[in-house]
Protein backbone atom coordinates (compact mmCIF):
# COMPACT_ATOMS: atom_id res chain seq x y z
CA UNK A 1 0.00 0.00 0.00
CA UNK A 2 1.61 3.26 -1.24
CA UNK A 3 1.60 6.76 1.21
CA UNK A 4 -1.35 7.91 -0.83
CA UNK A 5 -3.27 4.73 -0.12
CA UNK A 6 -2.93 4.78 3.78
CA UNK A 7 -3.41 8.35 3.66
CA UNK A 8 -7.05 7.95 2.21
CA UNK A 9 -7.64 4.77 4.42
CA UNK A 10 -6.70 7.33 7.76
CA UNK A 11 -8.97 9.94 6.59
CA UNK A 12 -11.88 8.26 6.29
CA UNK A 13 -11.47 6.34 9.66
CA UNK A 14 -10.67 9.89 11.32
CA UNK A 15 -14.20 11.06 9.87
CA UNK A 16 -16.20 8.10 11.19
CA UNK A 17 -14.69 8.65 14.45
CA UNK A 18 -15.39 12.85 14.16
CA UNK A 19 -18.86 11.66 13.08
CA UNK A 20 -19.45 9.15 15.52
CA UNK A 21 -18.26 11.60 18.82
CA UNK A 22 -20.53 13.98 16.89
CA UNK A 23 -23.65 11.73 17.48
CA UNK A 24 -23.11 11.67 21.46
CA UNK A 25 -24.69 13.77 23.96
CA UNK A 26 -22.85 17.10 24.19
CA UNK A 27 -21.09 17.55 27.71
CA UNK A 28 -17.85 19.21 28.46
CA UNK A 29 -15.72 15.47 27.65
CA UNK A 30 -17.30 14.56 24.55
CA UNK A 31 -16.82 18.67 23.12
CA UNK A 32 -13.12 18.37 24.28
CA UNK A 33 -13.05 14.69 22.42
CA UNK A 34 -14.64 16.11 19.59
CA UNK A 35 -12.16 18.77 18.88
CA UNK A 36 -9.25 16.58 19.47
CA UNK A 37 -10.70 14.71 17.12
CA UNK A 38 -11.01 17.36 14.93
CA UNK A 39 -7.41 18.05 15.50
CA UNK A 40 -6.07 14.77 13.78
CA UNK A 41 -8.48 14.58 11.64
CA UNK A 42 -7.53 18.36 9.93
CA UNK A 43 -3.90 17.23 10.04
CA UNK A 44 -4.54 13.93 8.10
CA UNK A 45 -6.21 15.69 5.32
CA UNK A 46 -3.75 18.46 5.03
CA UNK A 47 -1.24 15.81 4.83
CA UNK A 48 -3.44 14.05 2.17
CA UNK A 49 -4.63 17.14 -0.09
CA UNK A 50 -0.25 17.79 0.06
CA UNK A 51 0.39 14.12 -1.13
CA UNK A 52 -2.09 13.82 -3.77
CA UNK A 53 -1.42 17.45 -5.26
CA UNK A 54 2.67 16.37 -5.36
CA UNK A 55 1.89 12.95 -6.55
CA UNK A 56 -1.05 13.35 -9.05
CA UNK A 57 -0.40 17.34 -10.31
CA UNK A 58 3.57 18.10 -9.69
CA UNK A 59 1.70 20.46 -7.02
CA UNK A 60 4.12 21.25 -3.91
CA UNK A 61 2.80 22.43 -0.93
CA UNK A 62 4.24 23.07 2.38
CA UNK A 63 1.37 24.21 4.46
CA UNK A 64 -2.67 23.64 4.63
CA UNK A 65 -3.68 26.94 3.80
CA UNK A 66 -0.96 26.94 1.08
CA UNK A 67 -2.43 23.21 0.37
CA UNK A 68 -6.08 24.43 0.24
CA UNK A 69 -5.04 27.95 -2.05
CA UNK A 70 -3.75 25.36 -4.53
CA UNK A 71 -6.61 22.63 -4.46
CA UNK A 72 -8.76 25.69 -5.04
CA UNK A 73 -6.04 26.77 -8.17
CA UNK A 74 -6.21 23.12 -9.26
CA UNK A 75 -9.84 23.18 -9.37
CA UNK A 76 -10.27 20.53 -6.47
CA UNK A 77 -12.37 22.61 -4.56
CA UNK A 78 -14.51 25.57 -4.96
CA UNK A 79 -13.32 28.43 -3.07
CA UNK A 80 -14.21 28.62 -0.04
CA UNK A 81 -12.49 30.50 3.15
CA UNK A 82 -13.81 28.26 5.39
CA UNK A 83 -10.95 25.59 4.86
CA UNK A 84 -8.58 28.71 6.21
CA UNK A 85 -10.75 29.56 8.83
CA UNK A 86 -10.67 25.50 10.02
CA UNK A 87 -6.64 25.94 9.63
CA UNK A 88 -7.36 28.93 11.96
CA UNK A 89 -9.12 27.19 14.57
CA UNK A 90 -7.36 24.21 14.56
CA UNK A 91 -3.59 25.94 15.33
CA UNK A 92 -5.57 28.26 17.81
CA UNK A 93 -7.18 25.05 19.75
CA UNK A 94 -3.76 23.30 19.86
CA UNK A 95 -1.94 25.73 21.24
CA UNK A 96 -4.23 27.80 23.79
CA UNK A 97 -7.74 26.32 25.55
CA UNK A 98 -10.53 28.95 25.85
CA UNK A 99 -13.85 28.12 26.71
CA UNK A 100 -15.32 30.24 24.08
CA UNK A 101 -13.25 29.08 21.43
CA UNK A 102 -14.36 25.18 22.33
CA UNK A 103 -17.90 26.10 22.10
CA UNK A 104 -17.63 28.26 18.72
CA UNK A 105 -15.28 25.41 17.07
CA UNK A 106 -17.85 22.24 18.32
CA UNK A 107 -20.66 23.98 17.06
CA UNK A 108 -18.68 24.26 13.68
CA UNK A 109 -17.96 20.99 13.62
CA UNK A 110 -20.68 19.31 12.02
CA UNK A 111 -20.07 21.71 9.13
CA UNK A 112 -16.56 20.50 8.85
CA UNK A 113 -17.35 17.11 8.74
CA UNK A 114 -19.11 17.28 5.53
CA UNK A 115 -16.40 19.68 3.91
CA UNK A 116 -13.86 16.71 5.68
CA UNK A 117 -16.13 13.93 3.77
CA UNK A 118 -16.60 15.97 0.10
CA UNK A 119 -12.99 16.62 -0.24
CA UNK A 120 -12.27 12.77 0.35
CA UNK A 121 -14.79 11.99 -1.96
CA UNK A 122 -13.56 14.31 -4.67
CA UNK A 123 -10.14 13.65 -4.32
CA UNK A 124 -10.95 9.75 -4.76
CA UNK A 125 -13.03 10.37 -7.86
CA UNK A 126 -10.25 12.71 -9.29
CA UNK A 127 -7.69 9.86 -8.70
CA UNK A 128 -9.83 7.31 -10.11
CA UNK A 129 -9.97 9.23 -13.39
CA UNK A 130 -6.22 10.12 -13.24
CA UNK A 131 -4.61 7.44 -11.86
Amino acid sequence: MNKLDVLFEDCQKAIDRLSKVLKQEKNEFIRDSAIKRFEFTFDLYWKLLKTFLEENLGVICNSPKGCFREAFTQQLIDYDDFWLKMTDWRNASVHMYKEELAEDLYRELPKILNYFQNLLMVLKDKRLTNP
